[in-house]
């Protein structure tokens, strides 16, 4: 029997499993397909709605009792470094950087080995290889890049060391950083950090307002720094929203947080293009044909 993938995207919801941010939480994600032409302004538009890519997934929380994951940005026109990010960014102004399209090498791999070895030996990466990773960083329907940053070698050797990786997509309205990773013993420096700063300063050169960080999780340690950015935003209630004062977001379990599943498909705005073709699929009566 011959099957065809649909036109416009459908919503699934996946089975709870324990929260890697929060103890003791279960986690229930929303997801979609990103596929064909509709990839990439599909992208743009769920990225705006707190959705985060994997592959060819966009994924958003959807916890039956918790709605403590926000979708945090950054506004690149009214950031403005700390006094000790800036001492950061002087202390890894050695490194340089390299942007080329996606794709997966050796090098990356064993870095990304070490950082999970040393960072998140227990988590859902922790058993990831060569194939599984070179799909995450090839594995994309959509602009996306790769952010390579180098040290100098030992002294007198014109050997670069690869120190730190960013996959990033390019959206119409920003930068979203999808996954990083750095040397492990260069923790001191602050890696994960700089990342974000020169993202910003990307973001800026390219005349883009946004730089998507992830989610941000009160409460979670691995979560905390982001909060510790100026001009950042968290998606919440339908809209970006200043986050004010990290401190009064709650981390309590409410069985009344979370809206039915289908209210927040209905709420989900789609692009153009795809509107176009949904309504077109409806046919003339409004039904679907």
């Amino acid at each position: 029997m011959r099957h065809s993938l649909p036109l416009l995207p459908q919503f699934y919801v996946t089975a709870p499993q324990p929260c890697p941010y929060l103890d003791g939480r279960v986690e229930r994600k929303l997801f979609t397909a990103l596929q064909g032409d509709q990839a990439i302004p599909l992208n743009d538009a769920l990225s705006k709605q707190g959705f985060r890519r994997s592959q060819n997934v966009l994924y958003r929380p959807s916890c039956a009792e918790c709605t403590s994951c926000y979708s945090a940005r950054i506004r690149v026109a009214d950031f403005k470094p700390s006094r000790s990010q800036k001492r950061i960014w002087r202390r890894n102004a050695h490194l340089g950087r390299e942007t080329s399209t996606p794709w997966a090498t050796e090098d990356q791999f064993q870095l990304f080995r070490a950082y999970l070895d040393a960072r998140h030996a227990d988590g859902g990466m922790a058993d990831m290889d060569i194939f599984e990773f070179a799909a995450m960083i090839e594995e994309t329907p959509v602009r996306s890049r790769v952010i390579e940053y180098y040290r100098p070698g030992q002294e007198g050797s014109n050997r670069r060391v690869l120190s730190a990786v960013c996959l990033t997509d390019v959206l119409d309205d920003g930068l979203s950083m999808v996954y990083s990773f750095f040397e492990p013993d260069s923790q001191g420096n602050s890696p994960g950090t700089y990342i974000i700063l020169d993202h910003i300063e990307i973001a800026r050169e390219a005349g883009l307002p946004y730089v998507y960080l992830g989610y941000w999780v009160p409460g979670s340690s691995k979560m905390g720094y982001k909060s510790r950015f100026a001009a950042l935003e968290v998606f919440r209630n339908g809209g970006w929203h200043d986050i004010g004062d990290p401190g009064r977001y709650a981390t309590r379990i409410d069985p009344m947080s979370s809206e039915p599943i289908s209210d927040q498909v209905a709420r989900i705005s789609l692009p153009d293009m795809v509107r176009t073709m949904r309504d077109q699929a409806r046919g003339p009566g409004g039904e679907s044909t």
